[in-house]
């Protein structure tokens, strides 16, 4: 059977054939979910359809000027220091994120490296017609605020995960917001797989919790042998998520239980 090949950039032009199955997929994104179909058409209407090669980075001067939505493929936003090699993942974005919010919002350019970690296939929107659309249509911004208030959410959980956390809580908490709850209830052993991170190398992953390879391989072994993960690199399902949740508290209650008995002692 023959596949269509859709060009890497096409405007999505109502009349196309394409159009409904991406107006579907616009609606499947938490930006969009909810909002009128002819709110939702005209929206559609103005984005472009774009594709990115695994490993490309996004360049900072583009997100000035275009709001991008990725429908397929996962991006991976980044800090690092030149002159000491560290690098840190702020966000993984997958299926239905924006980007770029902070450029959208404040019209500055954003020093985060922006890298494709899969072919990815994404609408780009002229970014002043996305803050047009925040300005006029009170049903978009009932969706664009909670959307921003996650993000904010995710950037306050890594700052305080890397500040008050050792690795092997930083690591089972990563884990733990993986989990897709709908693939839980569709597992046929009633496991838990863990989605976007699972095929990630260890080095990757060890960016996304302010380590590195050899400890991040020492920990995540350590979890097959308690028997709290099963499976490879690519397929992780968690077996015992309450040890999981465990590994991922005790820091946090020790810290409690402190500055309780610090407290009760003055």
């Amino acid at each position: 059977m023959s596949t269509k090949v859709i060009p890497t950039s096409r405007i999505m032009d109502r009349r196309s054939e394409h159009f409904p199955r991406y107006l579907e997929r616009l609606a499947e994104s938490p930006l969009f979910s909810g909002l009128p179909g002819p709110l939702l058409s005209e929206m559609l209407s103005l984005f472009h359809l774009e594709k990115r090669d695994k490993g490309r980075q996004m360049n900072a001067a583009i997100a000035q000027e275009r709001f991008f939505l990725l429908l397929d493929g996962r991006m991976e936003i980044s800090r690092s220091n030149p002159d000491t090699g560290k690098r840190v993942v702020l966000f993984l974005l997958g299926p239905g994120d924006g980007f770029d919010i902070l450029t959208l919002l404040d019209g500055r350019p954003h020093e985060a490296e922006a890298t494709a970690l899969d072919p990815l296939e994404l609408l780009s929107a002229p970014i002043e017609e996305v803050r047009r659309w925040i300005c006029e249509h009170p049903a978009f911004n009932r969706r664009f605020l909670p959307y921003v208030g996650d993000q904010l959410r995710r950037m306050e959980t890594l700052a305080s995960d890397l500040a008050l956390l050792d690795t092997a809580s930083r690591l089972a908490r990563l884990i733990l917001r993986h989990i897709d709850p709908q693939l839980h209830k569709d597992h046929p052993h009633g496991l838990h797989p863990v989605k976007l991170i699972a095929d990630l190398n260890h080095e990757s992953l060890g960016h996304m919790v302010g380590s590195v390879r050899q400890v991040v391989n020492r920990h995540l072994q350590g979890m097959r042998r308690s028997g709290i993960i099963h499976g490879g690199r690519g397929e992780w399902v968690i077996k015992d998520l309450e040890a999981l949740k465990h590994q991922a508290g005790v820091t946090m209650h020790r810290l409690r239980h402190d500055r309780e008995t610090a407290r009760d002692r003055h």
